[in-house]
């Protein structure tokens, strides 16, 4: 059987779609408490799917024109470690309206002495009677400013090893002593923060797991990934793609320049390279065999196709592009189904792709050792 077949024929499909056809609107608390929204996650909060209900599971949703309530740090860092190592009491109070998008998360993990080396963060957590006292700071914090909670790593035993002092902490936004400033980038949009902590008292319970789990919860919440067959977008998993690039191109009458045209096959050529790369993941996940290498490279060759997108988007635009509003063919209206605001915003946003969620040469570093099996950097 293949696996379109597999998924076509999924015994619970018929079960979802009926779902969505008494439901055609579902709000975000309809969704959370079916389990739609993370269906992989155990229930009461999801359906505790494997790999192919997921995919059901999306293909239904789309077909029904019904999007999740957007909340990504909330749904697919914090919800899933709190999950994992959360009280009950924890998880009655936090998942579900997490999973509704009714309450935003944000991650205070970063800081500006500690970006890529995080366990070498700085910010204190020190216990006083029924609360922990924080001090310190953390940046790059995005949405910080529209968020209720923050999932936060902080110092709690100053004297152990780096990696074992750290403790896991589930911050209200609005706490006393927190101060967030913005960090305007140069699209003009305001997304990350700094966000500084000064003797902000947080409750005893707000810990998750045991004092000095931090670095092994954190790592929990950065692994967690769900299986989707969107993100092909050219923004992290949002935005135009290379054949919408392509499609662009088409409606605005071609272009006669031989250096263009060559790009262009090749962006193309990358593009088809990472559906494959990305449909031999998702088989491996339908089939139940764990992520290999073919993740991690789709990773790194991602961002840089990404970046090549816009790059040569901005190029077909010429001194056009750099005006606001200004797609890639001057005069096409919605270029590849996309509005000039987005290419735009692209044109400006994707420099960024090769240094956020960790830069390419990180990424790069990872693949060789973990994958090709090449010796760690030697320590200076």
């Amino acid at each position: 059987m293949t696996i379109a077949s597999e998924l076509a024929d999924h015994p619970r499909r018929a079960e979802i779609r009926a779902w969505l056809e008494t439901n055609p609107s579902p709000s975000g608390r309809q969704l959370a408490e079916a389990g739609l929204v993370a269906p992989h996650w155990p229930e009461p909060w999801g359906l505790g799917a494997e790999p192919a209900l997921q995919l059901v599971v999306d293909d239904e949703l789309r077909r029904a024109g019904v999007r999740r309530p957007d909340n990504t740090i909330g749904i697919g860092w914090a919800g899933p470690t709190i999950v994992h190592a959360g009280t009950e009491a924890q998880q009655e109070r936090y998942l579900l309206p997490l999973l509704a998008g009714e309450e935003i998360w944000c991650q205070l993990f970063s800081e500006p002495g500690a970006g890529s080396d995080l366990a070498s963060l700085t910010t204190r957590a020190t216990l006083d009677g029924d609360e922990w006292v924080i001090e310190g700071a953390k940046v790059w914090t995005s949405y910080a400013h529209r968020a209720q909670f923050g999932i936060l790593l902080a110092r709690t035993d100053p004297d152990a090893t780096k990696h074992t002092g750290i403790s896991y902490f589930i911050c209200p936004m609005d706490a006393p002593g927190i101060t967030i400033r913005p960090l305007v980038d140069m699209t003009g949009t305001h997304t990350f923060n700094e966000v500084f902590f000064d003797e902000v008292r947080i409750p005893r319970e707000n810990l998750v797991g045991d004092p000095g789990q931090g670095w092994s919860l954190g790592k929990v919440t950065l692994a967690n990934e769900r299986v989707s067959l969107s993100g092909a977008g050219a923004l992290w998993g949002m935005g135009p793609t290379a054949e919408d690039l392509l499609a662009a191109v088409r409606a605005g009458g071609g272009t006669t320049d031989p250096l263009m045209r060559q790009r262009l096959a090749g962006l193309w050529i990358e593009g088809e390279v990472l559906r494959l790369l990305r449909m031999r993941t998702v088989a491996a996940a339908v089939a139940g065999v764990p992520p290999g290498p073919e993740a991690s490279v789709r990773k790194a060759l991602a961002d840089d196709h990404g970046r090549h997108i816009m790059e040569l988007a901005r190029d077909l635009a010429g001194a056009h592009a750099m005006v606001s509003n200004t797609g890639p063919m001057p005069g096409a209206p919605d270029a590849g189904g996309w509005p000039d605001a987005m290419w735009s915003f692209g044109f400006l946003f994707s420099p960024a792709l090769t240094i956020g969620g960790g830069t390419a040469e990180v990424q790069r570093n990872i693949i060789a050792e973990r994958t090709l099996g090449l010796p760690h950097d030697p320590q200076v």
